[in-house]
């Protein structure tokens, strides 16, 4: 299970850098409450994850930290 969780975990931290490099795109063309498109991302294990994947599966959550000791 742990994981299992470090995979969404990287899966949803590539997604937020995906998603921060194409906001100006994505702002013009997804309304709020719009449905997330299907992206493909590879993680740092090598494997290529989609959101398509985890979508009626289970929950998927896009969350953001900074990394430590970078004061962001």
């Amino acid at each position: 299970m742990s994981s299992l969780f470090n995979r969404l975990a990287k899966v949803a931290l590539m997604a937020v850098v995906a998603l921060t490099a194409l906001s100006s795109q994505l702002a013009s063309a997804l309304e709020e409450g719009d449905k997330a498109p299907d992206f493909a991302l590879q993680a740092s294990d090598g494997k290529t994850y989609t959101l398509s994947e985890f979508v009626g599966v289970r929950p998927v959550v896009i969350a953001f930290f900074p990394k430590a000791f970078t004061g962001g």
